[in-house]
Formats: C-alpha cells, sequence, structure tokens
C-alpha cells in the first residue's frame, strides 16, 4: 500500500513539473512566427518606430506576407534587375512609371496621368472641335450655298497651278486624308464604330488603320516639305491680306475682296496649317514611329509625343476641313483649278482680281507650263 502511493505520488509530480516546465516555454514560443498566413500578424505591427521605413525583408518579420514596402519602391519608380540591353529596352526594369503631373492631370503615375489627358481632355474636347468645324461648314453652305460665279465664263483658261504643283498637293492631300480617317477611328471609332461592327471587326479594322497611319506618315512629312516650299513664294504676305481679313473676305457681302495668287485666308492655313502644326505634327509624328534616331525612347518621351501630336493633329484637321470645304463643294471652279490645274479668266478676276491684274500687265505668266494645243489657253 505504502509502495503504490509513492508511485502515485511520483507520477503527479512529473506530471506537474512536466506542465510547469511547458508554461515557461510558453512566452518563447509565442515570440517565434507560427505561421506565414497574413492574418497571423501582430495587431500592434505598425506602431513600432521606424514601420514606414522598413524593407520587404524587415516587414515579413512581422508581418509576412506584407509585400507593400517592395510595391511602394515599384510604384515610386524604382528599377529591377533585366537581361535586355539597355540600348533596346531603356525601361525594362521599371514596372511603374514614377508620379507626375501633366497638364490636365492629378498628381499621380505618368501612366495614369496620360489615361487622364487623353480621356478626359483630348477625346471629349478634340471631338467636339472636329464637330463645330463640320457643323460651321454644314452651316455656311445651308445658308449661303456654293460661291458662284457672277459674271460669264470668258472661255479664255488661265493656268493657276503647275502639274508639279498638283502633284506635290495631291500626295499631301491624299495622304493627310488617310492620316485623318485612321487617326479619328483610332481616337474615337470605338464610340461610334465598335458597337455596330463589332469587336473583332474592329480590332482588325484598326489594325489595318494604325499600319496605313504609320506608313502614310513619312510620306506626308516629305510631300508636306514640297508643298511648302513650292508655294512659299506666293504666300508672304502683304499690305492687302489686312484689308482682306478685316472683311473676312467678303464672304458675307456680295463681292469678294481683292487678293493676289492666294488670299489671306489661304495664307492663315498655309502659315498656320502647313508650317506650323505641320512641324509640330510631323516632328511629334517621328517620334512616335520612333524614327528619330539618338533619342532614348522611354514611356514618359512617348507619352508627352502622344499628347502633343494629338492636340496638333486635331486643330490641323479643323483647319484644314475649311480649307477642303472651299476647294471642292464651297467655291465654284475651285476644285476645277486643282485638277486640271487651269481656272478661267472669269474666275481669276472675281476671286483673285490682284493676281489677274498682274498677269494681264505681264508681271506673271499666264502660262508656265509648255501650251498643251487648246487655243482658249493658247
Amino acid at each position: 500500500m505504502h509502495r503504490s502511493f509513492q508511485t502515485v505520488l511520483c507520477a503527479a509530480l512529473t506530471v506537474f513539473a512536466l506542465s510547469a516546465a511547458a508554461q515557461d516555454k510558453t512566452p518563447a514560443a509565442a515570440m517565434a512566427v507560427q505561421s506565414v498566413n497574413i492574418q497571423d500578424v501582430k495587431p500592434d505591427a505598425s506602431d513600432a518606430p521606424g514601420y514606414a521605413e522598413q524593407n520587404n525583408a524587415q516587414r515579413g518579420q512581422v508581418q509576412p506576407g506584407n509585400n507593400a514596402p517592395m510595391w511602394r519602391s515599384v510604384g515610386a519608380g524604382a528599377e529591377g534587375y533585366t537581361s535586355l540591353p539597355k540600348s533596346e529596352a531603356p525601361e525594362a526594369g521599371v514596372l511603374i512609371q514614377p508620379f507626375v503631373q501633366y497638364p490636365g492631370s492629378r498628381l499621380t503615375t505618368a501612366g495614369e496621368a496620360w489615361r487622364q489627358v487623353r480621356n478626359n481632355w483630348i477625346i471629349p474636347y478634340g471631338g467636339a472641335l472636329l464637330l463645330i468645324a463640320l457643323g460651321a461648314v454644314g452651316i455656311f453652305y445651308w445658308r449661303k450655298g456654293m460661291i458662284m460665279l457672277h459674271g460669264k465664263p470668258s472661255g479664255v483658261e488661265i493656268e493657276r497651278f503647275t502639274p508639279f504643283e498638283r502633284s506635290a498637293h495631291w500626295t499631301n492631300a491624299i495622304t493627310f486624308v488617310i492620316l485623318a480617317i485612321s487617326g479619328i477611328v483610332m481616337a474615337f471609332g470605338k464610340y461610334f464604330m465598335q458597337p455596330i461592327i463589332g469587336d473583332t471587326l474592329f480590332g482588325w479594322f484598326t489594325y489595318l488603320l494604325k499600319n496605313a497611319h504609320n506608313f502614310a506618315g513619312p510620306v506626308f512629312a516629305v510631300s508636306l516639305t514640297v508643298v511648302f516650299f513650292t508655294f512659299l513664294k506666293d504666300n508672304w504676305p502683304s499690305k492687302e491680306d489686312w484689308t482682306w481679313i478685316i472683311k473676312a473676305g467678303g464672304l458675307f457681302g456680295s463681292t469678294e475682296v481683292p487678293s493676289h495668287r492666294f488670299n489671306a485666308g489661304e495664307k492663315v492655313v498655309f502659315w498656320g496649317g502647313v508650317f506650323a502644326l505641320g512641324l509640330v505634327v510631323v516632328g511629334s509624328g517621328f517620334v512616335l514611329d520612333k524614327i528619330i534616331p539618338f533619342l532614348d525612347y522611354e514611356r514618359g518621351t512617348m507619352q508627352i509625343a502622344h499628347m502633343i501630336h494629338a492636340v496638333a493633329t486635331l486643330f490641323m484637321m479643323a483647319m484644314f476641313i475649311g480649307h477642303i470645304y472651299m476647294g471642292t463643294v464651297g467655291m465654284e471652279g475651285a476644285y476645277k483649278g486643282m485638277r486640271t490645274g487651269y481656272v478661267d479668266e472669269t474666275w481669276a478676276k472675281e476671286h483673285h482680281e490682284l493676281w489677274h491684274d498682274d498677269i494681264k500687265a505681264g508681271k506673271i505668266p499666264a502660262h508656265r507650263t509648255e501650251s498643251s494645243g487648246n487655243p482658249a489657253r493658247a
């Protein structure tokens, strides 16, 4: 009996000792990380000094699975490792661009800032600009109609454009139309075309137009340069242009204001559209086409080039809408002059009286190309 009591007592003491030892080890065990589940974290870890400055390894010790320091660095434009050469991929190691503030955007990452400028400003206001320009010429045509000749055609024709001038103009005009249509579809097509033809067809159509845009761009640039130097001589401002501008060319009256070969309105299109906007459009387009040597084609460079290109082309299209209107349905005989190169003497006298006077005075030849054998052009 005494021996049994000793056995029970020893067993009880052993259990008590093991329980006490386990309790002594409990605090140490609690300090160790027991799980990699992000839910099993210290609730007061964020109150520790230097918490905000911790790197990803330090944060993992107190909050396993919390990668906030890494993504903060990525969002700040930190560059990681990449095996691609810098010359071919200068930003391959940068996942997210650093913060910038483009005109019209909030202070945010560059990609998001570009998206805000495009979607909140360029697309809605650019589209409105084109619609206003189309509406203006539509209203003008509705109220005034085609500007007709007041006198009877004389049957005597004057050479207004040489074959070389017409070739340069039509090359530039055709490439402009390709660029304008493809640009409008790429920018606005998802609003008026994609819902009608569907995603697949719209995707293929936009892809084809995008390639047409890229190939037509350099041709447009060359033809625009040729057009500029070809017509430069007759587009220098003159004192008579001020009278034309003050009277709006006589568009709202019964007679036109006398002008030389090109009136003030055409000169505004030449210097504002062909030269100034053309220079900006071509320069920014070359950046987007990546054909300018020794330039680092980073995302920020392309974003800025795109915004400049889009704004300049929208103003150019709006300006050329008026030019195209006057050269086609807006004025009788204008399209014929660019198509054949010749205009009737009555047309020259009514629309460009000073140019006609110089021709009659012998200061300007009536025919700069060899006669085609037509007596009316002799």
